[in-house]
């Protein structure tokens, strides 16, 4: 008798254990705030490789991927990006990418990564080879429509509403006219006034995703890629120097940046926003590596030619036949190949967005955000 009544306390018990451990994960499904990443190759978790475009603008090659995934995904590192962190820090798993075949609305309420390499604000960055910011505005509204015929107006306006919007863009607009472009646009319009363009994107953009219903927003400013390793090179007469002219509108673009959000927090009601000051990050650790624990700030992991700065990583630009150097160890270097930073850095500049001081991550941290109801 007593074994039997010892029996049936056994059962009781483990059975509470099991219904408390299944409300918890109930509830860290469905109260979880969502992440929704817009941008570039900084964020592009792997939608580029389900678009028609040259392989410049895919990582779906060997060396890439190679440290925490072992094979490639998309992502133009060697191994997880910023939005990778971002998700764990909020409890969240890894945010695919929209194109991503797989994909299953259940997924949706955590989130999707809209972002595509070499994007822009402006439809004429890249035409015709990337996902513009204004496209992965259309993707940001199918899923929004996805989620409501799925899961009912309510339900999808509360996740809408919840979650974080993620946002890196900007830099190729720049960079594209400068480098890559057959006549540059500043001979008929002033570098102030093409800024202005960009931003007038951006801004339509940001209000439309309030429209839909975002009201917790991350920014991060451009980063410092006039000092990246293939931007040292281009000027073959000063090896090792930044290359001016992409500087000069960088620091426009960053120093409008502030004040265009601060706008949008006194016309939007319930606004609210992190912006990093990812610019100062990436400077500090290109000029002090040793100080945040690389060996390398200037020379790529993966690339040829002086600083490895020629895009020939993994046969990506120029075809395996041009061949390319890859470092030994991936984690003493902050930059992968000649334009993007490695897993290690990625971390790092995570971990100031997510929780950073006012000083770098302002007026919130995105940690404040995700808890924000």
């Amino acid at each position: 008798m007593e074994n039997s009544r010892s029996l049936v306390l056994i059962i009781f018990f483990v059975h509470l254990i099991v219904s408390i451990n299944c409300k918890d994960n109930t509830d860290l499904v469905t109260n979880q705030a969502a992440l929704f990443v817009f941008g570039d190759s900084l964020f592009d978790a792997g939608n580029n490789n389900y678009i028609d475009t040259f392989s410049r603008f895919k990582s779906n090659i060997w060396p890439y991927g190679q440290t925490t995934f072992k094979s490639p995904t998309g992502r133009i590192s060697d191994g997880r990006l910023i939005p990778d962190f971002i998700a764990e820090y909020a409890w969240l798993p890894l945010i695919p990418p929209n194109l991503q075949p797989s994909n299953g609305n259940n997924q949706f309420t955590f989130g999707v990564n809209f972002a595509s390499g070499g994007a822009g604000a402006l439809v004429e960055t890249f035409p015709g080879m990337v996902i513009s910011l204004g496209a992965q505005l259309n993707n940001f509204k199918n899923v929004a429509n996805s989620l409501r015929s799925e899961l009912g107006d309510t339900e999808a306006k509360r996740i809408i509403s919840r979650a974080v919007y993620l946002f890196h863009i900007g830099g190729n607009d720049y960079v594209y006219p400068i480098l890559f472009a057959n006549s540059s646009p500043f001979q008929s319009i002033s570098k102030e006034k093409f800024s202005d363009f960009v931003f007038g994107n951006i801004t339509a953009v940001i209000e439309e995703v309030y429209r839909v219903g975002g009201r917790k927003f991350g920014f991060l400013n451009i980063g410092a890629y006039d000092c990246a390793p293939a931007s040292l090179i281009i000027d073959r007469t000063k090896i090792g120097s930044c290359f001016k002219p992409i500087t000069d509108l960088i620091n426009m673009h960053n120093k409008k940046l502030p004040t265009v959000l601060k706008l949008l927090g006194h016309d939007l009601s319930g606004f609210k926003y992190a912006l990093h000051d990812y610019h100062t990050s990436l400077s500090e650790r290109i000029n002090n590596p040793l100080k945040y624990g690389f060996k390398e700030g200037k020379k790529a992991c993966c690339g040829t030619g002086p600083l490895r700065g020629i895009n020939t990583c993994g046969g990506r630009v120029l075809g395996l036949s041009q061949g390319y150097e890859l470092c030994e160890n991936v984690t003493e270097y902050l930059f992968f190949d000649s334009f993007h930073l490695t897993e290690r850095a990625h971390r790092q500049i995570a971990e100031l967005i997510w929780s950073g001081p006012s000083n770098v991550t302002a007026p919130y941290n995105l940690k404040t955000l995700f808890e924000l109801k």
